[in-house]
């Protein structure tokens, strides 16, 4: 039976500072290092093992990774690492802090942003500091200016149709280290969540979560492991 397991990067230093993060690229705090060596530890104690591990190209993701294997005594494992599982492009938010985002658009606006399932935010305006269009990691790619759910959902799924799902169907146990938004779209997906309710679904740091699954990947079973 094939199992998949979640986790979403440990507390980023932009977790912290309550600042919209999306792609650009920011570390660890140390409480993010703890869960992701607590995820690690509980990983290893539950008896859970793998064959592949999938990542994005942000520090944060593959970071938290690799401190869970290292937990795990599994850092040898094979890993790929994927611009198509970075989290949401908060476009002309990124770097803000979403209190005062909220003080100067209102809460109603933000939330609109932040939670629908179709609509994105202000685009990244031209020569902005967090322009990525440079960044070596995405040569050839072309970089979104912003990213509504939906649109993060659009570039997840074919990754997951022709790399993940082939793995498992294969008979590897998966592990994939993500963000909040690329891992809803995997969640919707295999749970088959409605648009209108995917965007309330909040999932922790550092929390790994294990989907049991039949031999056609349909969920039968979707739990956080620390409640087992």
């Amino acid at each position: 039976m094939p199992r998949l397991v979640l986790v979403r990067h440990g507390q980023s230093a932009w977790n912290l500072e309550n600042r919209f993060t999306g792609w650009w690229d920011v570390d660890l705090t140390p409480q993010g290092e703890a869960e992701a060596q607590a995820a690690g530890a509980l990983l290893a104690a539950k008896g859970l093992d793998f064959d592949l591990c999938f990542t994005s190209l942000q520090t944060r993701a593959i970071r938290t990774l690799h401190i869970a294997l290292r937990a795990m005594g599994r850092l040898w494992l094979p890993e790929e690492k994927d611009w198509r599982l970075n989290e949401r492009h908060y476009g002309g938010l990124t770097g803000l802090n979403k209190a005062e985002t909220a003080a100067r658009h209102g809460d109603e606006q933000v939330k609109i942003w932040r939670r629908s399932f179709d609509i994105p935010p202000p685009p990244l305006p031209p020569g902005s500091e967090y322009d990525l269009a440079r960044d070596r990691r995405y040569a050839g790619i072309e970089v979104p200016a912003t990213e509504s759910l939906k649109d993060t959902i659009a570039r997840v799924l074919p990754y997951w149709d022709t790399r993940i799902a082939p793995a498992l169907k294969s008979g590897e146990r998966v592990l994939i280290s993500a963000h909040g938004n690329s891992l809803r779209a995997l969640v919707k997906h295999l749970s088959r969540i409605p648009d209108d309710e995917i965007t309330s679904l909040e999932i922790p740091t550092g929390q790994p979560i294990v989907y049991e699954l039949d031999d056609d990947l349909n969920a039968i079973e979707r739990y956080y492991l620390k409640d087992r």
